[in-house]
């Protein structure tokens, strides 16, 4: 059975606001990474987590109709680089991206472009840094300080490699954790998001309030369909054509 309303867990970047609509007096909010520990150790019984986490961990239902991806660029999910893509040797990684950092593996690997991957010491640094993934708010911020870097959007990588969009986020239900109640609760968050969408976007003080509409509406979409789904099925085969670990198939619950 489902738990308290404590045990849901979202990340607290501007892409998730749309999905936690009236939950956010009783969400965690933690990084990717976090949550994605929070539910290994029972924690948590819902979390929007990488879908990395899903496909690399058995254990997970993933809550159908609802994701956070992209349909080409995504602006706040990139690589940047100082010298040319194709020099690039070695990425240091926000640490707080799992999905992420699995997508920059797959496609440097379908590049031919042999750099190594290390956790990004602090934020501080990135902008000193030859090649960094930024992620989320951090990413944003990161694009709009005017660095010289060029930045590599893996939304966009994606869709040159694939044609198809890229799902970073779902709800991940713990297994055995979750029930019908839980699952509705989920649904008419994001279906309150959709509601209320002008008003959450007003109310936030991220950036300004044009580009925060823009992002959510122009990089950002909040569907899990068949298109989706497709996208994810290709990034699990790709996961295991380079190796990156034993992919379990996506099950679908409404």
């Amino acid at each position: 059975m489902a738990a308290s309303r404590s045990r849901i867990g979202s990340v607290p970047y501007l892409n998730a606001v749309p999905l936690t609509c009236g939950l956010e007096d009783e969400v965690t909010f933690a990084t990717p990474a976090r949550l994605a520990e929070l539910l290994r150790e029972g924690a948590l019984d819902a979390a929007l987590v990488s879908l990395a986490e899903v496909l690399l961990t058995d254990g997970y239902d993933i809550l159908d109709g609802v994701a956070i991806a992209s349909r080409g660029p995504v602006r706040s999910v990139f690589l940047a680089h100082r010298e040319p893509l194709a020099c690039v040797r070695k990425v240091h990684c926000d640490t707080a991206s799992i999905t992420s950092v699995n997508l920059l593996r797959v496609l440097l690997a379908e590049w031919g472009i042999p750099a190594t991957l290390e956790p990004l010491a602090s934020y501080e640094v990135a902008p000193d840094l030859d090649a960094v993934l930024l992620i989320g708010d951090r990413a944003l911020e990161f694009a709009r300080a005017g660095h010289p870097h060029h930045r590599w959007d893996l939304g966009e990588a994606w869709g040159d490699l694939t044609a198809l969009p890229f799902v970073y986020a779902v709800w991940a239900l713990r297994r055995g954790a979750h029930d019908a109640a839980l699952r509705a609760r989920l649904i008419e968050a994001r279906d309150s998001g959709r509601r209320d969408f002008e008003t959450l976007v007003r109310q936030r003080e991220d950036f300004d309030l044009e580009f925060r509409r823009n992002y959510l509406t122009r990089n950002v979409t909040f569907e899990l369909g068949e298109p989706e789904k497709r996208g994810i099925a290709r990034f699990a085969e790709l996961l295991g054509r380079h190796a990156l670990g034993p992919v379990s198939p996506p099950n679908y619950v409404a």
